[in-house]
């Protein structure tokens, strides 16, 4: 195998770093690096080095990526969906709790009043102002149901809440781990007029932005409390600043600190801790190394944001050729074709597409020299070709 460098971002948990097999090497910059991986640092504006192979990042959220960029460049971008999924869900389950019971504001009245002597008699006084109510029977509204939508809606049901939820992208996996006490929502309309609680968890897009605005919130109940521990850009602040003023919606509940949100009437905001804690940068650290080890070492691509995923196992033929390309008629053909006038017997192929952009694995009989390599990169909608194989080649 070849050695191969990785450039480390941000920190990243020993415990994911320690599992690179002997001769991979974290090194200082990202110059030379065949990896990278990152955590919340911008990435948006830098320049990747030729060598870079792939970027994985120890999370969901790819925002900070510029994955079209890396696409066209033949980087492919993984990300770590479910690893920090329990540590999320914990987090909103705290945040029902919030979004029903005046907590911070009984215990910021303690605080105040730390030196007064008789604090337990006045206290018995003043509770009745922040009393608040029971969750159980309540219905709660998930938007989305990935894998932090799934934990939290079974939670909510171990709970003893009714729970609606809407995702017109259900996947089988998601299904599978479904309770079968959650009512599926036919539309997001659906959700905001039957919810006393409504939770979003879906990713951030051109398409998702601003999905929660003005019309979403007039459709709601009267005091509903809202829950955002996905991405603020999912709602529109300005609206929903608008109906807590009013008393439309009773409390939003956010995880991310911003310019508007932080000067809202009964918001609750906290600084992103959705998944900070020790046990979620594990599991995302883990899972983003083995991620990143596997396509550089066998070509397999599992959980990418950019291309599809493909698992042929370890490479144990004479030569592995992993091609990036795009999703254009006669492209299969044309790369077989080349294969076969090149004299190079395909033991086994695998193939797949993901919209614009496709993926091709091929297990040779012999190695594939280096100038046919170059050949083969100027056919039209190659995007990159890598060697893989026990002969350290790597292209």
């Amino acid at each position: 195998m070849k050695d191969r460098k990785v450039y480390c971002l941000n920190s990243i948990a020993e415990v994911g770093t320690s599992r690179f097999r002997k001769g991979y090497t974290l090194i200082p910059s990202i110059d030379e690096a065949a990896g990278v991986l990152v955590r919340s640092a911008d990435m948006q504006d830098m320049a990747f080095p030729p060598e870079l192979r792939a970027i994985a990042r120890a999370g969901a959220g790819v925002n900070n990526i510029p994955v079209e960029r890396c696409t066209e460049q033949g980087i492919v971008v993984f990300n770590t969906p479910g690893a920090n999924a329990n540590s999320v869900k914990e987090l909103v389950l705290a945040g029902l709790l919030l979004a029903s019971r005046d907590i911070l504001g009984g215990a910021e009245w303690v605080r105040a009043n730390a030196e007064d002597y008789a604090i337990g008699k006045d206290a018995e006084k003043v509770k009745k102002q922040f009393a608040g109510n029971e969750i159980r029977g309540k219905i709660l509204g998930v938007i989305g149901l990935g894998a932090i939508g799934v934990q939290v809606a079974n939670a909510a049901v171990a709970l003893g809440m009714k729970v609606y939820g809407y995702d017109p992208f259900l996947s089988v996996n998601s299904a599978w781990h479904l309770s079968p006490q959650v009512k599926r929502a036919e539309s997001i309309a659906e959700v905001c007029t039957e919810s006393d609680y409504i939770s979003i968890h879906v990713p951030a897009s051109e398409k998702t932005k601003g999905m929660i605005g003005a019309d979403e919130i007039a459709r709601m109940k009267s005091g509903v409390r809202f829950l955002n521990f996905a991405r603020d850009v999912l709602v529109d602040e300005e609206a929903m600043a608008s109906a807590l003023e009013s008393g439309k919606v009773h409390c939003y509940i956010s995880d991310f600190a911003n310019p508007i949100s932080v000067h809202m009437k009964n918001a609750v905001i906290l600084p992103h801790l959705g998944a900070s804690t020790n046990e979620a940068e594990d599991n995302c650290a883990v899972m983003a190394v083995d991620e990143l080890q596997d396509y550089l070492d066998n070509g397999n691509i599992t959980h990418s944001v950019n291309y599809p995923d493909i698992n042929a196992g370890v490479c144990e033929t004479e030569a592995r050729v992993a091609v990036l390309h795009r999703n254009i008629p006669g492209m299969l053909s044309q790369i077989t074709a080349f294969f076969g006038g090149h004299r190079l017997n395909i033991e086994n192929l695998a193939n797949k597409a993901r919209g614009e952009y496709a993926y091709t694995l091929l297990d040779l009989a012999q190695p594939m020299p280096h100038d046919t390599v170059e050949t083969f990169k100027r056919i039209n909608g190659v995007l990159r070709v890598r060697r893989i194989s026990e002969k350290n080649l790597d292209g």
